[in-house]
């Protein structure tokens, strides 16, 4: 018997932590992105349709950056035309104006902008300063806004820079409500490298609800380097964050942080939220059929550990 016909796992609530969660699914941008074979794109289509049909409901599609930026994404013009017809919300990275009439112009209705914490972290990823970035970003807001695009800020380097080490947490306070300010409709706050721990993530939770930022406006990204991605979630639950990104199958890193290893997966993140009782929409199995189909595409094991004990007890 499978772990679901056994009841598991067996839902125990706990008090303080929010009914349902949104999954912010990044598997077909973030986790593919850093893959040095190219993915063609008729499997990242049928990726990002299988993910639909686990009940997830935001799948990060793609990104209009410049294909020597990302060589992998190079295909979103080709992409995104061929899952727009899901009943899902498939956001999109932006980098800049160019990239934003990209997306426009294939009728993209939720797109993400991705600003740094730290000066080291934005001129190796956007060449540019923390505050030029947010400057080139403020025409890309403005504009989104105007055609009545939902605008998501990444904030990268939250919890610690592999060049900078420990980042203040005013630092990150003052890029989210820049961000904010901006016209943001949403942040994630990325542990790009994976070494935040519990605490730091309620201090960090605590200093921008201080300075007004709201928490529904919040989502959380964790990788898991040191292995502290849910207890790091389960954190941010407690503060009452209700958006979590998660990467199926826990593909991914990111190509400018060498150190940044796989991002949560999302089995993972969906085992403990089935255990603690909160809703997410999400078909356990068919995410991880969905996880275990593209690892096979890719030629190597799911590194999540629920992909692996469910595929193994399925099989």
């Amino acid at each position: 018997m499978n772990a679901s016909e056994l009841g598991l796992p067996m839902a125990v609530p706990a008090e303080g932590l929010p009914a349902r969660v949104r999954i912010h699914e990044v598997g077909a941008r973030d986790g593919l992105q850093n893959e040095k074979q190219t993915v063609p794109t008729a499997v990242k289509a049928e990726f990002v349709r299988r993910l639909a049909g686990t009940g997830l409901t935001t799948i990060e599609a793609t990104s209009f950056v410049h294909p020597k930026w990302v060589p992998q994404l190079a295909d979103a013009e080709d992409l995104f035309p061929a899952v727009s017809d899901l009943p899902v919300d498939l956001p999109v990275l932006v980098p800049n104006e160019r990239g934003l009439d990209r997306a426009l112009a294939l009728g993209a209705r939720r797109v993400a902008v991705f600003a740094s914490a730290t000066e080291s972290f934005a001129k190796a990823n956007l060449n540019r300063t923390v505050d030029e970035a947010l400057a080139m970003f403020e025409p890309v807001v403005a504009r989104a806004k105007e055609q009545g695009v939902h605008v998501r800020g990444y904030l990268s380097m939250c919890f610690g820079d592999p060049w900078e080490g420990a980042v203040p947490v005013p630092q990150v306070v003052r890029v989210c409500r820049a961000l904010l300010d901006m016209g943001c409709d949403e942040l994630s706050l990325g542990d790009t490298i994976g070494v935040a721990t519990p605490g730091h993530v309620t201090a960090l939770i605590g200093a921008l609800t201080q300075a007004g930022v709201p928490v529904p406006a919040l989502g959380v990204h964790f990788h898991d380097t040191y292995g502290q991605a849910l207890s790091n979630t389960l954190a941010a639950l407690q503060q009452g964050v209700t958006t979590v990104d998660a990467s199926a199958g826990g593909l991914g890193g990111c190509p400018y942080a060498k150190s940044a290893t796989g991002n949560l997966a999302t089995e993972d993140l969906v085992w403990m939220l089935q255990g603690l009782g909160i809703d997410t929409g999400v078909d356990l199995g068919r995410l991880v059929a969905t996880s275990v189909w593209m690892a096979a595409h890719l030629g190597r094991p799911s590194p999540s550990r629920t992909v692996r004990a469910l595929s193994h007890q399925e099989s």
